[in-house]
């Protein structure tokens, strides 16, 4: 089976609303069945699948989902929010701005876009209601933040890319921290562009003194030394990605449990979450594998290869390209069908293109980012406003307008400066 009639039959078989796991394996395994027989790629399909089960690396997805999950249980987002408020409250459009900066502090424990945006609803959108904060700039000052939880570690979408491309996986990490930091700044640069093109006023709480702001962080020391530890021990070698998933899973939990927000009821449903959600997640990630075999059996990326050279393109032409490609399939699909759809057919491209993978797949997550807060499947909005149902989606998505430029900014930045995300990774 030719790739292009493979590339056709997979979306055709997503368009049907088949499972893109489900999908993906099956195009894989018909697509590799043409070329070396049924027999043979039975036995590949069985291996794939019987291999990367027990593959102690991908431990790392799980225990950091469960971290993730303990976090939320412990209600640790309220104190996140307290604290950015009293460094910000006295600031024009301040609530906005504690708003984004505690999305990235959960975003830090937690590595859930999805989960971040509706734990920060509940508790920011009242506040900057009571203000008179535009329901446009109140919702999406929560939809953005929200997007950073899958480029400030632990991102799970980082660690199905890695997998994938055999990258390691803390390098991603490290690698995420400083383009995932500058989203914030320019986030909160969106809150004060959205306040003075839009002509809007708003009311300005009294500074608080230093020894009450410096108070305010103690209900996040917690969090902050559970990921400086995480990611120190990283960077420094202390420990490996999956060891510091564990310590991480460990620390979650002992924070919760000190907090006072873990029964046995909850411990229960939160371990019984992680087990589906894992479930999930590796049925998608060993259909990718699967269907990387077909695309490195059919000559798909060779193929690409010689097209590019015909064309003469330049490399920086053929990242935008990409990012084009991504920019569209955000109005079809949800971020990770778009990384274990497009990664296994571009990374071999963007390698041979002589691109850092690392860098690579910073751009990925910065252009996926996008597509979580642009219509028409802005996840991030759709959960906002599933939570604050009072408010249209239109006015969430034209709120999102400044918060989308500053991440083509970013894009654009990332590019011009690879720097941004290597510099971390290479001085391990």
């Amino acid at each position: 089976m030719d790739w292009p009639f493979g590339i056709l039959l997979l979306l055709g078989m997503m368009l049907v609303g088949i499972p893109i796991g489900f999908a993906m394996m099956l195009v894989g395994l018909v697509g590799v069945a043409s070329i070396i027989g049924i027999e043979p790629s039975l036995s590949l399909l069985g291996q794939t699948y019987f291999d990367n089960a027990r593959n102690y690396s991908l431990s790392v997805l799980p225990l950091f989902l469960i971290m993730g999950n303990f976090v939320v249980q412990s209600g640790i987002a309220e104190d996140l929010y307290k604290a950015a408020n009293a460094w910000l409250r006295h600031w024009r459009g301040g609530l906005a701005m504690a708003t984004v900066v505690a999305c990235g502090g959960f975003s830090s424990v937690c590595g859930s876009s999805l989960a971040t945006a509706a734990t920060m609803t509940k508790i920011s959108l009242p506040s900057m209601r009571k203000y008179g904060y535009p329901d446009g700039l109140a919702t999406a000052s929560v939809a953005a933040g929200g997007t950073l939880g899958i480029l400030i570690p632990p991102s799970v979408i980082l660690v199905f890319y890695g997998i994938i491309t055999q990258q390691d996986i803390g390098k991603l990490f490290l690698a995420g921290v400083i383009p995932g930091l500058l989203g914030v700044v320019g986030y909160m640069a969106a809150v004060r562009l959205t306040l003075v093109f839009g002509g809007v006023t708003l009311p300005v709480e009294e500074k608080l003194p230093l020894g009450d702001r410096i108070r305010a962080l103690k209900g996040v020391a917690g969090a902050l030394l559970l990921f400086a530890f995480v990611m120190g021990g990283i960077y420094f070698g202390v420990f490996t990605v999956t060891e510091a998933a564990g310590i991480g899973a460990a620390g979650a939990f002992l924070l919760t449990l000190l907090r006072g927000r873990l029964g046995l009821r909850a411990t229960f449903q939160t371990l019984f979450d992680t087990a589906k959600m894992t479930a999930m997640m590796f049925f998608i990630l060993f259909g990718a594998l699967v269907f990387s075999n077909y695309v490195n059996l059919s000559g798909m990326t060779a193929d690409l290869q010689a097209f590019l050279a015909a064309l003469g393109a330049h490399p920086l032409l053929l990242i935008v390209a990409i990012a084009l490609i991504y920019v569209v399939l955000g109005c079809v699909l949800e971020s990770l069908s778009m990384i274990v759809l497009t990664v296994p057919i571009f990374y071999p491209v963007v390698a041979a293109a002589g691109f850092d993978l690392i860098w690579f797949g910073i751009f990925v997550v910065l252009v996926t980012e996008i597509s979580y807060i642009t219509p028409p499947v802005g996840m991030n909005a759709f959960v906002v406003r599933s939570v604050a149902r009072t408010v249209r989606l239109g006015a969430i998505f034209k709120g999102l307008v400044p918060f989308v430029a500053m991440d083509l900014v970013r894009v654009v930045l990332l590019v011009a400066l690879p720097a941004m995300a290597l510099f971390l990774p290479r001085s391990m």
